[in-house]
């Protein structure tokens, strides 16, 4: 399995942050756009997808795999309730590796089923971002995941903070997926430059 392009992995939901973040050595950054016109996000998927070739990146496209496909993204993250209306065949056929969520056992068996390219477990700890459901899983729950997928790329997600940074790598965690520590900070490039240190420092 091939490992992922890079152990900081930020999470945005306008192709302005991808802008604003490319520039600074982020490498791998998923685009997660919602409530918009459909023409609206396929405008910023194909800026996104054009805009990572000029700092050798790596744009994740969530949810919109179709656009994906036709605009030949490097990579796809698909939600569980994405994968109800992907065609997963059509996205390999695309020659696209993907990722999938993953909150408890039952989804984690449903996306080893479909074969992901990494898989995403969370929230670890209380979501910054966004409120859930979900109850925080915990550090443990990576190291338990990560026994269960093997040599498949695992992602945690959800609440991490830079003070975590070691103890998440530590247990198992590939890549650490960051969103509201960076979009809710009053200077989230600084914050970027910190977590790109702190990953490289935990490796």
């Amino acid at each position: 399995m091939n490992p992922l392009p890079h152990k900081f992995y930020p999470i945005v939901d306008d192709v302005s942050w991808v802008r604003r973040l490319l520039p600074l050595g982020v490498k791998f950054i998923q685009l997660r756009i919602k409530e918009r016109t459909i023409n609206e996000v396929e405008r910023q998927i194909e800026e996104a997808i054009s805009i990572q070739h000029e700092y050798d990146a790596t744009v994740v496209i969530n949810d919109y795999w179709k656009l994906a496909i036709k605009y030949r993204a490097l990579y796809i993250h698909l939600g569980q309730e994405d994968l109800d209306d992907a065609e997963v065949s059509k996205i390999k056929d695309a020659g696209i590796p993907f990722g999938i969520s993953t909150h408890n056992h039952k989804e984690l068996d449903y996306a080893l089923f479909h074969e992901p390219d990494y898989v995403a477990i969370g929230p670890i700890f209380t979501p910054i971002a966004k409120k859930m459901d979900i109850a925080p899983q915990g550090l443990a729950r990576i190291s338990e995941w990560k026994m269960l997928v093997k040599d498949i790329p695992l992602v945690a997600i959800g609440g991490i903070r830079l003070k975590d940074v070691p103890d998440v790598l530590k247990q198992g965690a590939d890549a650490i997926a960051c969103i509201g520590d960076i979009s809710r900070n009053e200077n989230p490039e600084a914050q970027v430059v910190k977590w790109l240190k702190a990953v490289e420092d935990a490796s």
